[in-house]
């Protein structure tokens, strides 16, 4: 039986926040393919589409050329001729390639923004999921990501994030993702101030936007926390929390038309969601 990988180790694996992970499954832009019992699980073939993603979306790609580069490589895996580490990825920045020793299965132009052997794949999840303690920041960071899936096991994965924030204090996630863990216990304001941290150093982080409109919201400030929920939509489209306490934000600054746009559009990407009773709800009501 082909290995399956849950979440934590993709995010492990491509240094990805199992939120951000969680959310393309949700939207249905990236979704793990294979599956024990209930849970799914990632194929190697969705290691190869993760990887991907990030490259592509770290190069500033558009999110629309990014989907639809996703959906042609999904397809040519899928419906490829030979082994699957024969093959290499690349990408022109608006469409996505795949080539085997024999030919392309789209003709290669324009500056290469992508570019990998599916091998190199294999190669990456040896090296990250090989048995050793944590060393460098990115190891603690990717530590505190498994352990905060834990709820017995919240204080060391906080630790595990203070230590890879010491090593480098500019990884953004580990702020945000600490953040989440102080704001877990209470602590408010530490929260804050740990994802303002996030967001000078990484001002394209939509979580952490999210969350400070979701701190201001909680605190009874809902004009405060739109242009926050707004900022993390314009990020991250498809972010269907945003879009949800977005909608709950605005019907509370008395701008329920455009709150049922986002009720919506929730709905639209998140139709089984922990909200979706309440969005239809506030939709039949308004």
């Amino acid at each position: 039986m082909a290995e399956l990988y849950t979440v934590e180790k993709v995010a492990r694996i491509f240094g990805l926040a199992v939120s951000r992970l969680r959310s393309w499954a949700r939207s249905g832009f990236l979704v793990p393919s294979g599956g024990e019992g209930r849970q799914r699980l990632y194929t190697f073939r969705d290691l190869v589409e993760v990887r991907a993603a990030k490259e592509l979306l770290a190069s500033g790609a558009s999110a629309r050329a990014v989907r639809r580069g996703m959906e042609a490589l999904h397809e040519s895996l899928r419906g490829g001729r030979g082994p699957l580490g024969a093959y290499r990825v690349r990408s022109d920045g608006r469409r996505v390639i795949v080539q085997d020793e024999a030919s392309s299965f789209e003709p290669e132009t324009g500056q290469l923004v992508l570019d990998f052997e599916v091998r190199a794949v294999s190669e990456q999840v040896v090296r990250a999921l090989a048995p050793r303690g944590p060393k460098t920041a990115q190891e603690w960071y990717l530590l505190g990501c498994r352990l905060d899936e834990d709820d017995a096991r919240t204080d060391e994965a906080e630790e595990a994030y203070r230590k890879a924030i010491a090593l480098d204090p500019g990884l953004a996630h580990a702020l945000t993702n600490l953040g989440n863990l102080r704001y877990r216990n209470g602590a408010n304001d530490e929260a804050r101030g740990l994802y303002e941290r996030a967001l000078a150093i990484d001002p394209v982080q939509p979580e952490a936007h999210y969350n400070l409109g979701f701190l201001c919201y909680e605190d009874a400030k809902p004009a405060e926390a739109v242009p926050r929920f707004r900022r993390a939509l314009a990020l991250d489209p498809g972010f269907a929390d945003a879009h949800f306490n977005l909608a709950l934000a605005l019907s509370e600054i008395g701008k329920g038309s455009e709150a049922r746009v986002h009720w919506r559009k929730y709905l639209e990407i998140d139709p089984k969601g922990p909200w979706a009773d309440i969005a239809r709800e506030h939709l039949r009501g308004g």
